[in-house]
């Protein structure tokens, strides 16, 4: 073969880079940089490449960090290899890369590579024991726009493990749910559709709104919330702004997007005269097939009336799954009170009498609970004269009053129909 040579990077030089990068790629574990970083730093950054000819055989890319060079990208063309190109492109990489007056130039690579000869020719140390991180931003460039417009936001992390109890509920969502959407790949070997919709229902209060914000959470995924009564003010109508709000989140490419109380523009049609929010459920029950077809979605509807649904609504085909939420069993209801009882009593509390007392409350009548017993301690201490360093805080009777004070949400009647629309209309 003839001689090859280095010279520095030209932008005609791209598709021989994205050749090399397809060859490394099909060889051996993906490489720490993505390809939209190289091609990046390649325009902007510093690069270097070898070739043959009018062929781009290898290629080095850099891109300087204050004191500090970084490797972005080495390869050499499989038929050119041992032959000191890499070192000689490295050793061209750092020449160029001189009037940034870097002190250390550093690599990264994935632990499987065995091609670092280059690298070692170069004075290039192996450092072990070192530990690398990396978190994707789930929101980037104009995503951060078009979420705000729509109003929608990067959920806190801790939403998840914030649910108290309610492990079966958690179990069922991780299950069906977050597994198949965060692992698509996984799932696909399986079989597995990542479900692309899904209803939420039970009684009021029961920590609907709760579960879908900690499932975006969950995928770090953005939650975008869709409220029909302030849709209703759009000039264009309650349907032409629930179009074009789908429209704009088609600009996201994920999204927990989420709608309280479905019933409002989901009810079942029919009567004389017609109701004016027909043709809002007719043109939801045509949106929700295009954004099934999209990848990185998930629909998430919460009713406490699922029996008003359309049925049309409830088809297969428009959602995976129907979910029943319902008031917290023991468990869930001894995790919901250790979540509102101080640390400083936690100790003196008879949590296991809170937890026998509160049997049909739901989180909401719980939160209620806790915070009336706390306020109505505080306010019997400052009536008693305690002085703000003196220990104190509320007890036992204290919360025992809160929910004797406290009138539960959900009746008996509505617990009886809830466990008949599960027997009727859930989808696990």
């Amino acid at each position: 073969m003839t001689q090859w040579r280095i010279r520095d990077f030209h932008t005609d030089d791209l598709d021989g880079i994205l050749r090399l990068w397809e060859e490394v790629t099909a060889s051996s574990t993906d490489p720490v940089y993505g390809l939209a970083e190289v091609l990046a730093s390649c325009q902007k950054d510093d690069a270097v490449v070898a070739v043959h000819g009018n062929e781009v055989v290898g290629a080095a890319v850099g891109r300087a960090a204050h004191a500090q060079g970084w490797i972005v990208f080495l390869a050499t063309t499989k038929p050119w290899q041992s032959r000191g190109i890499g070192s000689a492109l490295l050793a061209a990489l750092e020449r160029r890369m001189a009037p940034h007056a870097l002190t250390k130039l550093s690599a990264l690579m994935p632990e499987t590579a065995t091609r670092v000869d280059a690298f070692l020719n170069r004075g290039f140390e192996i450092k072990n024991h070192l530990s690398y991180f990396e978190r994707r931003i789930p929101v980037q460039g104009q995503e951060i726009r078009a979420l705000a417009d729509l109003g929608g936001r990067i959920l806190p992390r801790d939403l998840w493990a914030g649910v108290g109890g309610m492990v079966r509920e958690k179990e069922l969502l991780e299950r069906r749910l977050v597994t198949p959407l965060a692992r698509p790949e996984m799932a696909d070997r399986y079989g597995v559709v990542p479900p692309k919709a899904v209803v939420l229902f039970g009684p009021p209060g029961t920590g609907k709104t709760t579960f879908a914000k900690a499932i975006a959470s969950r995928l770090d995924w953005p939650f975008v919330e869709v409220f029909p009564s302030r849709l209703a003010a759009d000039p264009q109508g309650l349907a032409g702004a629930l179009r074009e709000t789908f429209g704009k989140i088609d600009d996201l490419d994920h999204a927990v997007v989420f709608i309280d109380e479905v019933e409002e523009i989901a009810a079942q049609r029919g009567g004389e005269p017609p109701s004016p929010l027909q043709g809002v459920t007719n043109e939801l029950l045509k949106l929700i097939p295009a954004f099934r077809e999209r990848p990185g979605r998930l629909l998430v509807c919460a009713t406490n009336f699922i029996r008003t649904l359309d049925s049309a609504f409830l088809r297969h085909g428009r959602f995976d799954y129907v979910v029943p939420i319902g008031l917290p069993d023991a468990e869930a209801r001894h995790a919901i009170w250790e979540r509102y009882i101080p640390a400083a009593v936690t100790g003196t509390v008879d949590l296991a009498a809170l937890v026998a007392a509160s049997d049909g409350f739901s989180p909401a009548d719980i939160e209620y609970a806790a915070r009336r017993a706390s306020q109505q301690a505080l306010e019997d201490a400052l009536s008693a004269g305690a002085d703000e360093s003196a220990p104190g805080g509320p007890s036992t009777s204290d919360y025992l009053a809160g929910i004797r004070g406290t009138r539960t949400t959900v009746s008996a009647q509505v617990a009886a129909e809830f466990l008949e629309d599960i027997d009727r209309l859930a989808r696990l």
